[in-house]
């Protein structure tokens, strides 16, 4: 192993030690979560991850000298869970929340020409708080804002205890509830594309309906959004790993497990090229499929049903210009294939010109599509939304993707997302793609990680670290 293999003293299964010791497969949020939570209450605990960097699909790379995050995060204020593992880190100051929600909208397609519109909220009580935003919005008629009015009145009342939530789709849902297919674009797709990677048609109407009842129909401020002010992996890998060491975590990169199984006294021994661990508790924090194959025998009643979870690709497309062409940190658009734009040259240490992220969730159409072809399609398009590109010059046309970023939001996953528990005992499951209750977010990953620790520490007679918990006194 690299990073400071454990020699085999150290792993012996002593006295002192016996029931304190587990393992937490996988770096992402969800692992770094539950490596923290265990060692918070005092197990020792050995993070293994298989990349060279904490972080997940939440990281960033160099590029020609710029700090590059391979795409664009964002959570809100109702995100309690994310927003612990920020403090959890000492990172919250460096990934602030809005004042207040301020999302402008533009529109690209329409008759006069571009037009901007926002969404933002008032100091009221809900609904209020979106009334003056809503009723003022240009990118929809006045009878499509009222029933726009109507629609979210129905959503707030669903159950999203029931089951049969998960059978149907969003968007029949809003075409029963008088939503046009401009209200669908302006607006219910607008903020559902981005938090469920699906438009309303692909979406669990369970799953959409928690978004929308959380975010924006819960609390005034709960859809107030907040983002990286850094790069992420300054978050996610450096100081992750800072909490992860002074809270006595071995982390060790570079490492990839090739099995897991235990022995008849409930010990687990997890295999590495080279070496075996022992632990009285794993944690497997990898991607659904992955954790598929790394299962043993019995864990799981159905284990098929993990490959049974879709996934959903997230493009997204840099562009360096050598001037300011945006004055906002970001903005939506319609009427074009651009989605959301972000201004990230501060965050990447570019000193001349403007780094612009675009960020373009579900795009099964395009995730594969050669840099050429996205370049032709964008570059036009991102000078039809800002006239300043028009003059500019650019300096750098790149695309990252990711093909599997999120599991697919589709009616009926939540049947085949699991719970933390296995039947193995002593083995324990997380990652966004669980039974969090939310769709695949920073927030799922972190409130994954929590569950998986917690039923660890029960397992294990370990107390629950009150800090652990502050998150869901917040909600």
């Amino acid at each position: 192993m690299t990073d400071g293999t454990p020699s085999d003293e150290s792993l012996a299964d002593t006295p002192e030690t016996s029931g304190r010791d587990a393992v937490v497969i996988g770096g992402g949020l969800a692992g770094i979560t539950a490596a923290l939570a265990l060692a918070d209450a005092g197990v020792r605990v050995t993070l293994l991850e298989g990349r060279p960097r904490l972080g997940g699909l939440a990281f960033s790379f160099q590029r020609d000298g710029l700090t590059v995050d391979n795409g664009q995060h964002v959570y809100l204020r109702c995100c309690t869970a994310y927003r612990w593992f920020l403090d959890r880190i000492e990172g919250a100051a460096l990934a602030p929340l809005q004042d207040r929600l301020d999302v402008p909208v533009l529109d690209v397609d329409r008759p006069e020409g571009r037009r901007l519109g926002r969404l933002r909220r008032d100091a009221l009580p809900v609904p209020l708080h979106l009334g003056r935003s809503l009723a003022a919005y240009p990118h929809l008629s006045l009878a499509e804002r009222a029933r726009v009015g109507r629609a979210a009145l129905a959503l707030k009342g669903l159950d999203l205890a029931d089951p049969a939530l998960d059978t149907q789709d969003f968007g029949s849902w809003l075409t029963a509830h008088g939503q046009s297919a401009r209200a669908v674009e302006a607006l219910w797709d607008l903020v559902g594309v981005a938090t469920l990677n699906a438009v309303a048609g692909d979406a669990s109407l369970g799953l959409a309906a928690m978004v929308f009842k959380t975010g924006l129909l819960s609390d005034p401020g709960a859809a107030d959004i907040g983002w990286a002010r850094v790069p992420l992996g300054e978050l996610h890998d450096r100081l992750a790993r800072k909490a992860l060491d002074s809270a006595g975590v071995r982390t060790e990169v570079r490492t990839r497990v090739t099995s897991i199984s235990t022995d008849e006294n409930g010990l687990w021994s997890v295999q590495v090229p080279g070496e075996t661990l022992r632990a009285d508790a794993v944690v497997l924090a990898v991607p659904q499929r992955e954790a598929h194959d790394l299962l043993p025998a019995g864990a799981l009643d159905a284990p098929e049903r993990l490959l049974e979870i879709g996934t959903a690709p997230i493009l997204n497309v840099h562009v360096v210009y050598d001037r300011t062409v945006l004055t906002r940190p970001f903005f939506a658009a319609l009427g074009t294939p651009v989605q959301w734009v972000f201004d990230r040259t501060e965050a990447s240490g570019l000193r001349e010109g403007q780094y612009l992220a675009l960020s373009q969730s579900a795009a099964h159409d395009e995730i594969d599509e050669p840099v050429a072809v996205l370049r032709e399609r964008y570059l036009p398009e991102l000078e039809r939304l800002l006239p300043r590109a028009r003059e500019a010059e650019v300096k750098d046309f790149f695309v990252t993707r990711e093909r599997t970023a999120t599991f697919a939001p589709a009616p009926g996953v939540g049947r085949l997302r699991p719970g933390a528990r296995t039947k193995s005992p002593g083995l324990y499951l997380a990652g966004a793609w669980t039974a969090t209750g939310w769709p695949a977010t920073m927030e799922s990953a972190v409130r994954s990680g929590v569950s998986a620790a917690d039923a660890a520490l029960g397992a294990l007679g370990r107390p629950r670290p009150r800090h652990l918990f502050e998150f869901e006194e917040a909600a």
